[in-house]
């Protein structure tokens, strides 16, 4: 038993050894309860994108590549999901509904394939229907290459703005030196679609040689919360650091966020990466967290539901187990609160079209907050 306790005291030193501080932060502060935290969906492993159906059934997306239908309090498999590479942080990610879906029944899913010459995966987006609780006329609208049996930075969440492009995002997998600052190559970007699939003449690099077309940003580490800002319709998104500065920027055309060029974090060792954190030609993030937070799914509150929280920004932490509410003045982080505390590893949390925020937890499920 001393043992054991010598080990965990030591293992916690040596982690927080080089811990970046962040000074003049915006302080957090713990909300007080003003609801109470319902379970919706029980006995999920790793819930990675969650979306609702016009009926108000949801889409649940497990990591393993189980596609999940919750309807009446029941859990239904979705057959035919393409075949997932489940490794590391891979596996069955993101899911959204085309805006027009009433319409055109198009849903958009993004996860790790196995598709191609090379073995591992990388990053796809697929756009599908559902009929019969399968997945039916499944069409590949993008396919990051090459594949690599790296375990990290795939990615991914899927937005679409009020022009009706699809934004996606793919992580650096964790070949950080090469790919984010190169254009010619998948990885540490965001990328912007037409809703078939097709690429946008007017995207940043259309016309550069050898550039991937369908790239809109560059820069970027491992994007994993992305959102439209309900009055602007801008697209926001945050997106992993290393040890600190985890960040949350607005995406722009042909705009640079910098990895690994600046950093306000550092390697998971404790050394230095840079010591530059800004430069110009570089967007600066809107706002950065020293120590990271592990930032996963990403909302802004809407409806009426939460008087005092509207217009503001939710962020989930996977690693403090909390969800983060963001006042915003315009494009500035102005205060913190910390709410769902201790809920859990927070993988996505987003608001129904009932108005309620819903949060996914890792091993747990989904829960929603029900205002008091």
């Amino acid at each position: 038993m001393k043992f054991n306790l010598l080990y965990i005291a030591v293992l916690a030193f040596l982690t927080s050894c080089g811990q970046p501080k962040k000074k003049n932060d915006v302080a957090l502060i713990t909300e007080p309860q003003s609801y109470k935290i319902e379970e919706v969906v029980k006995n999920l492993n790793n819930p990675w994108g969650m979306t609702w159906l016009p009926d108000g059934s949801m889409l649940i997306t497990e990591k393993d590549g189980r596609l999940i239908h919750f309807k009446n309090n029941s859990k239904t498999e979705i057959a035919n999901v393409p075949e997932v590479y489940n490794s590391g942080q891979g596996g069955l990610l993101d899911i959204e509904l085309h805006p027009n879906y009433s319409e055109n029944g198009w849903i958009y899913i993004t996860y790790a394939s196995v598709a191609g010459p090379r073995k591992g995966g990388h990053t796809a987006l697929i756009r599908c229907k559902l009929e019969n609780n399968s997945l039916v006329n499944i069409e590949t609208l993008y396919k990051a290459e090459p594949n690599t049996t790296a375990g990290q930075h795939f990615g991914s969440r899927i937005e679409f703005d009020n022009d009706g492009f699809v934004y996606f995002s793919i992580g650096e997998r964790g070949e950080r030196e090469v790919n984010p600052q190169d254009i010619t190559r998948d990885g540490g970007k965001i990328y912007r679609l037409n809703d078939d699939g097709s690429i946008p003449e007017d995207n940043p690099f259309y016309n550069e040689p050898n550039a991937k077309k369908a790239i809109f940003t560059y820069g970027n580490r491992n994007p994993q919360g992305m959102a439209k800002h309900p009055e602007t319709g801008k697209i926001w998104m945050h997106e992993h650091g290393p040890k600190g500065g985890d960040e949350i920027n607005i995406v722009k055309k042909g705009a640079n966020y910098g990895w690994m060029e600046v950093t306000y974090g550092v390697n998971y060792s404790g050394t230095k990466i840079t010591d530059e954190k800004t430069r110009p030609g570089i967007e600066p993030p809107i706002y950065y967290w020293v120590p990271s937070i592990a930032p996963c799914g990403m909302d802004f509150v809407t409806g009426s539901k939460y008087p005092a929280w509207e217009g503001k920004l939710l962020v989930g932490s996977l690693k403090f187990a909390y969800v983060e509410l963001l006042t915003l003045d315009g494009e500035k982080v102005t205060n913190r609160e910390k709410i769902a505390q201790d809920i859990g590893r927070v993988r996505n949390v987003k608001v129904g079209p009932d108005g309620l925020i819903y949060i996914a937890v890792e091993g747990q499920g989904i829960f929603r907050l029900i205002p008091e």
